[in-house]
């Protein structure tokens, strides 16, 4: 598939589901209702520069200025493009949940895994005085890559696929001090008889407990050394590296997600809204090209 085709795909969903199901989210309350340039090809260009590894506003309306401008007669300058992008924040958070197929996923006795992905507004040396959009952005610890941050995090439900990358269920974004677990029972809150390969960020016996005695939801995840314990027994060596083995496949989902979208770099974003288009268009983005 040529990428013109490719873009009139991508125009002709974002139409049809904005028209059809998240136009209220977006609805104008003012007297330019009806812009030239309009909503669905704001969206639709600002997707599409990210497809084309455009990944800042400014890269994106570059690119379609200097490729695509016949095809977009009407696009606006810089400053106003960039206004309707966070102007419609909302539209891709919804834009993104419709895409990820919710409703078309099969819960029943199905393998999951689970992991949250930093997305990093300002790092470790700014970390402590970043005031970004301080409502929904802190200052947290990422053990995996051994750095403090401040910024979001993207939390992540995907369905396992034999040989192949995890197709992404459910997702949500969280302050970067928020525990896992926190968000997980969220996430978790209303699903059903499926088993969830996790790391130790969602070990709570209780928790974990209640949640297959009440919604048969298996959570598995390595098994942590008790105090003073040297070494596991075996056969917890045998579950961790088996939950480990699992889990490692959402590992490939993120470097993907970073690979394709530069999700994690967020430096640029200067507001709740301007960040919340960033994590979620990206987000749409990868549901179109996966």
């Amino acid at each position: 598939m040529d990428k013109y085709t490719q873009l009139i795909k991508l125009y002709c969903a974002v139409c049809y589901h904005y028209n059809s199901t998240f136009v209220m989210q977006a609805q104008r309350q003012t007297n330019n209702s009806c812009p030239k340039f309009t909503d669905v090809e704001c969206i639709t260009t600002y997707i599409w520069g990210i497809a084309n590894q455009k990944f800042t506003v400014r890269g994106c309306y570059d690119f379609i200025k200097d490729y695509y401008g016949d095809w977009f007669p009407d696009l606006p300058g810089y400053k106003a493009y960039n206004a309707r992008i966070c102007y419609l924040a909302d539209a891709f958070k919804v834009l993104a949940s419709i895409l990820l197929g919710k409703g078309s996923l099969d819960f029943d006795h199905r393998d999951f895994v689970y992991d949250s992905l930093p997305i990093v507004v300002a790092g470790s040396a700014r970390s402590g005085r970043a005031r970004v959009a301080s409502e929904l952005c802190s200052k947290g610890y990422c053990a995996a890559k051994d750095m403090w941050y401040y910024g979001v995090k993207l939390h992540i439900l995907a369905q396992c696929n034999f040989k192949a990358m995890p197709t992404p269920a459910l997702m949500q974004i969280s302050k970067a001090s928020e525990h896992d677990r926190k968000i997980a029972e969220s996430l978790l809150d209303g699903v059903h008889n499926i088993r969830v390969f996790a790391d130790l960020a969602l070990l709570d016996k209780e928790w974990q407990a209640e949640m297959l005695s009440h919604s048969n939801v298996e959570i598995l995840t390595p098994v942590k050394r008790t105090k003073g314990q040297r070494r596991l027994e075996p056969a917890d060596r045998w579950l961790s590296r088996a939950v480990s083995s699992v889990k490692q496949a959402i590992e490939s989902l993120n470097n993907w997600l970073i690979e394709k979208t530069n999700i994690q770099r967020a430096s640029k974003a200067r507001s709740v809204a301007g960040l919340t288009a960033f994590v979620f268009a990206r987000v749409a983005c990868a549901c179109f090209l996966g």
